[in-house]
Order: structure tokens, then sequence, then C-alpha cells
């Protein structure tokens, strides 16, 4: 059996409060309106579609204002802070799994320098079979090409993977293509999900 991992709102914690409001007052912004922005630019950005630079030009355009290159560099910097925190439990999970030589797998939407800040701060990422980061692979969670990706370098059928996400959306979309899966919210009722679905009949 396989289990591929969503990283934020799993593995990883979401944006702290300090963070948000840390990346509100770079930007100089409303935090309704700068939120939007964020967030409706988020796909491309997360699928490298745009660079870093690009991204945030366009955040700052829906603002109604330009951020220059010192602006730029530091929100990026703001924005891998907010989102930097890591749940030790499930980190420690994950190295239960990969000891008792469960193959494991991480599907993350996230773009290339949060990526990069994850690898060279975060060793137990090499316990993953397959790291499928959609700024690599240009695919982002739900869309179904980001599902096949990981299901074609983990080398097994859907049916034998688990996938494991905080959004039900993502989720029902692996669901939609064979996999299993399990709406995260606590590692214990992750521990609960992993039984049932390992003790489950095949197929």
């Amino acid at each position: 059996m396989t289990v591929l991992f969503d990283l934020f709102g799993v593995l990883a914690r979401h944006q702290s409060e300090e963070g948000r409001d840390r990346l509100v007052r770079i930007a100089g912004a409303p935090a309704p309106a700068f939120w939007e922005a964020y967030w409706a630019r988020r796909q491309p950005y997360d699928r490298a579609d745009v660079s870093a630079a690009e991204y945030w030009r366009g955040v700052g355009e829906d603002l109604g204002t330009r951020f220059d290159g010192e602006r730029i560099s530091a929100l990026v910097e703001a924005d891998v802070a907010s989102w930097s925190a890591v749940d030790e439990t499930m980190v420690a999970l994950v190295g239960e799994l990969a000891a008792s030589g469960r193959r494991i797998g991480l599907l993350s939407n996230i773009p290339e320098e949060l990526a990069a800040h994850y690898e060279a701060h975060h060793p137990w990422l090499d316990r993953f079979h397959v790291r499928a980061f959609s700024c690599r692979i240009r695919r982002a969670k739900p869309e179904p090409g980001a599902y096949r990706w990981c299901q074609e370098a983990l080398g097994v059928e859907p049916g034998r993977i688990l996938f494991v996400d905080d959004r039900e959306e993502n989720v029902r979309a692996a669901e939609a293509l064979g996999m299993g899966g399990h709406v995260f919210t606590a590692a214990d009722g992750f521990r609960e999900g992993l039984a049932r679905w390992e003790s489950a009949p095949a197929g």
C-alpha cells in the first residue's frame, strides 16, 4: 500500500497569523483586497507558469499599485516564512511509515521558492519515494494530471494509493481517478483511516 500526502495542512502548518499580518504590512494594502489578489493568482505561480516576480507584480496590479524589486524580494521572503512551520507529530508519523517499508509520496501545490526552502531545511523529505511539487511537475491539484503524474511515478495502480489532503475537493479529485481518499483533520484520525483502508478488501 502506498500513501500519497499533501504537504500544507497535513505535514506542514498553514500560514501563521503572524506571517499573514507581515505580508499585509509589507504589501501596504487592506487585508481583504490583498488576500483576494494573493489567492486569485496563486495557482499559476504554484504551477510555475509565472515567476515570483511576475506573480507579485500581478498582485500589485490587482491592488492598484506597483511593487518594485525590493518590495517583491521582501514579499517572497515573508511568504516563504509564513509557510515554514511543520507538524512534528505528522513528520514523526512519516518516519514511522517509511521505516515500516511502506511506499510514501508527496503531492503539493507549492512555488519554487518555497519548495527550495523545504528541501534545504527539512531532510525528512528524503523519506518520500516521490516528491511531486506543482512547480516542478507543472500540474496542480485538483487537476487530474497532478494525480496521474504521481501514480505513474510511484508505479502502482490508483487503487493501491491512499491520498491524504485537508481539502475535500482535492481528495474527491483523487478518488475520481480511482485512488483511496482521506480528508485529513488530525494525526489520530489519519491513523484510524489508514488502518481501515488497509484492512478493506481489495478492489
